[in-house]
């Protein structure tokens, strides 16, 4: 069953009761019944039922024991995301997956009006906890659904700050909880892929130049930048960076290091698929060289 499938048979009930366990996420591993009969108002029969709806839908994890308690999965997480997205009147129907990356699922959302939008699920739980948190610049929280929807957050404002500088980056639109909705951009594949590119110079430039405003306009660098997060329309040789949560400050101790690795990442492949020599070092002062009439 998909979530598009899922969604459709969730009633108000369900609904009420996966947010008074979201509430519950920083103080409670697993609810426990009483405590969702408190927080719902919803009499026991009425919880009962949901409890087990939603247990068998894979949206709550139960453990029994002393006191019977439940906590959301991931899945849950999407819901939920999804309802208030609907409600906002950003998303009117979420359709099928269209991408999966280390740490996101990329779904296929349709707006009220018709345009097709890019529905990204982070997914920072994918990987081991540790190696999660020590790759990542910034603090995590316990709970996977809380870490995700950190990594979420930081994606969101680093595109808000980022499009309107004309940096080439997916449109933002919303976010909510995990979920970052974007433009679709249309004709886009993956860099990683070697699509043939009529223009591989106008691309690449297209990256440095995203590189350059990132980190002179916006005081950021990306962090892990490689062919797998740029995606290039080709029709038009036109490349995209995506994938930002992990980007790093401009004065952060790494910034530096980061920034000349990224650069090394995406011209060696630009240079080894398109046959395009551009010098590491010369790139890398272009990139921090101060406007003219700065300072």
């Amino acid at each position: 069953m998909n979530l598009k499938e899922i969604y459709a048979q969730l009633t108000e009930d369900d609904i009420k009761v996966l947010k008074a366990i979201e509430r519950r996420l920083k103080t409670h591993e697993f609810v426990p019944v009483e405590i969702l009969e408190k927080e719902t108002k919803l009499p026991l029969h009425r919880l009962e039922r949901s409890l087990y709806h939603l247990n068998k839908l894979k949206l709550l994890r139960r453990m029994s024991g002393s006191s019977l308690g439940y906590r959301l999965t991931i899945l849950a997480y999407d819901v939920l995301a999804i309802h208030t997205l609907m409600k906002r009147g950003v998303l009117a129907e979420i359709g099928d997956k269209i991408g999966v990356g280390k740490e996101s699922d990329v779904y296929l959302g349709i707006a009220p009006g018709g345009k097709r939008l890019a529905v990204k699920f982070h997914r920072v739980g994918r990987k081991s906890f540790r190696h999660v948190a020590r790759n990542r610049p910034y603090k995590l929280e316990d709970s996977w659904l809380l870490q995700s929807k950190v990594s979420a957050s930081r994606e969101f404002a680093a595109l808000k700050e980022l499009y309107p500088r004309g940096a080439k980056v997916p449109k933002p639109v919303d976010k909510s909880r995990h979920v970052v909705v974007t433009e679709l951009i249309e004709g886009a594949v993956e860099l990683y892929t070697k699509p043939d590119i009529p223009d591989p110079l106008k691309a690449l430039e297209d990256v440095l130049v995203t590189i350059e405003i990132a980190y002179k306009d916006v005081g950021i660098v990306h962090g892990d930048l490689s062919e797998y997060n740029i995606i290039v329309v080709p029709s038009t040789s036109e490349a995209f960076i995506i994938d930002w949560p992990q980007y790093v400050e401009k004065d952060s101790p790494l910034a530096e290091r980061l920034l000349r690795r990224d650069v090394e990442y995406v011209v060696r492949f630009f240079k080894k698929v398109y046959g395009i020599p551009l010098d590491v070092d010369e790139v890398v002062r272009r990139l921090k060289e101060l406007p003219s009439g700065s300072g």
